[in-house]
């Protein structure tokens, strides 16, 4: 069965991305690499800060437009109940968490 992930990626600088993929891995690579969208390479938007998984992509895309929606300090409260310390999901022993397994950045 597919997995689809709701995603919210941060910049140094606290800038905050959400978006929906069928492969997590895949999508933080192509935002990391300048590939992922304008928005995320013009603001260095490249730290997996929280994620979710759902089996029905529009069960997905209907968490995705409503955090989208919400006030930035309603999505960093969103972040905190996962990771407290906005750390990159995606690197330093989060790569099994976020399903990152055997990847390697580009």
């Amino acid at each position: 069965m597919r997995s689809y992930y709701v995603y919210i990626m941060a910049s140094r600088s606290g800038v905050l991305y959400t978006g929906v993929t069928n492969d997590l891995a895949r999508r933080v690579w192509e935002h990391r690499t300048g590939r992922g969208s304008e928005f995320v390479a013009q603001y260095h938007v490249h730290k997996l800060v929280y994620f979710e998984e759902f089996r029905d992509v529009r069960q997905a895309i209907d968490r995705e437009k409503q955090v989208k929606a919400w006030r930035r300090s309603k999505r960093a409260a969103l972040i905190a109940t996962m990771n407290p310390g906005w750390e990159d999901l995606a690197r330093e022993g989060g790569e099994e968490r976020a399903g990152m397994a055997g990847r390697e950045e580009g």
